[in-house]
């Protein structure tokens, strides 16, 4: 029996000491610091007693004080909630880009076949631009530009297109005109044909572009998350 009380006791102190740590439970859960160590006491009461009432109060008590809590767990999902739709990202249209200096352009589409390059499939030049990379359609497209006005690895933003680095040239394209690549001639007419548009310059290019520093572009995680906006 008296080990019975010593070892009760030893429960008991662990428990009064784990009160002092709740004390600030309330200001989380709204469960007060009183009800936490009644409830605490009366497990402390019911140890020492082995009274099947009290345990039974007890844990009806505990159930209470975690109906209690609910609320707040709620309170978090709802702000995971709106954090989420708070992120969702905006068009990239809608993103201010007058903080960049900005050209009038004449923009035309061009493909890698022989409508474009007089390079068919199966030629060793086929949709290789005259920086050495291969002609893409992403997030960073490439295009063609006069070098002289923007030089080779120079990103611009083209409204309704996206992302283009200057990768290549072209003889019809001098001055203030650039070629946007699409993957297929039905993809040019479609989706852009000819069109006199203002263009931002985000970066000017040093005159190189290299394949891994279009994918670096690419595989931003800044970025992707404009990947589902970009009309292939």
């Amino acid at each position: 029996m008296e080990r019975v009380q010593t070892a009760g006791r030893r429960i008991g102190m662990s428990i009064l000491l784990i009160i002092a740590v709740l004390s600030t439970f309330y200001t989380f859960s709204g469960v007060s610091a009183a009800e936490v160590e009644g409830w605490m006491k009366e497990q402390i009461l019911a140890i020492q007693t082995d009274d099947p009432y009290m345990a039974s109060y007890s844990q009806f008590k505990q159930s209470q004080m975690t109906e209690k809590t609910l609320p707040f767990q709620s309170r978090n999902e709802l702000s995971k909630s709106l954090e989420t739709i708070e992120s969702k990202p905006v068009s990239l249209e809608e993103l201010d880009w007058t903080q960049y200096p900005s050209n009038r352009v004449i923009a035309t589409g061009y493909t890698a076949g022989v409508e474009s390059t007089g390079k068919s499939p199966g030629h060793p030049g086929y949709g290789i631009t005259f920086s050495g990379v291969e002609v893409k359609r992403d997030l960073y497209s490439t295009i063609a530009a006069d070098t002289s006005i923007y030089p080779i690895g120079t990103i611009l933003f083209i409204p309704e297109y996206g992302y283009g680095v200057v990768a290549d040239t072209g003889s019809a394209i001098k001055g203030n005109k650039i070629d946007l690549y699409y993957e297929t001639v039905q993809d040019v007419y479609s989706k852009w044909g000819k069109r006199e548009i203002d263009v931002y310059v985000i970066e000017v290019g040093n005159g190189k572009l290299t394949e891994e520093e279009l994918n670096v572009l690419n595989e931003d995680e800044a970025v992707q998350v404009f990947r589902e906006q970009i009309d292939r």
